[in-house]
């Protein structure tokens, strides 16, 4: 993703949206390690905008923008973006992308043909 970002930040907008944690320790998926700390589910919006940075600065996302979702997850229910998803929304407001979801939907390729498609540029050859 950081590597989309500097390619084609100037021409487009990228966020990270923090979503619900999906590996939570009280989930039913707890995991931790790789050098990601392990967290509970935050209940407030402070905690989760705190494991949000947490997260932005272990995966090394920094300086990319971060919006954090809200305690009733909206953002979540609108995209179904849990537990990672790719979007592009288009220069007309739509969904111009809609990746599958992650982690083995989570390809980065396919967003980065769907942004040189918006922009009206060649695809990139394999």
């Amino acid at each position: 993703m950081k590597e989309l970002w500097s390619t084609y930040g100037e021409e487009v907008q990228f966020y990270v949206v923090y979503i619900r944690e999906a590996h939570a320790i009280d989930s039913r998926s707890p995991m931790g390690g790789g050098g990601m700390p392990i967290v509970e589910d935050p209940i407030s919006i402070l905690e989760r905008k705190s494991v949000a940075k947490v997260c932005m600065t272990k995966l090394a996302l920094e300086p990319m923008p971060a919006l954090v979702d809200d305690m009733q997850d909206t953002a979540n229910e609108a995209y179904g973006a849990w537990p990672d998803r790719l979007y592009l929304i288009g220069k007309d407001g739509k969904v111009a992308f809609h990746g599958g979801r992650g982690p083995f939907g989570f390809k980065p390729d396919e967003l980065e043909d769907a942004i040189r498609a918006e922009l009206g540029l060649e695809s990139v050859e394999e």
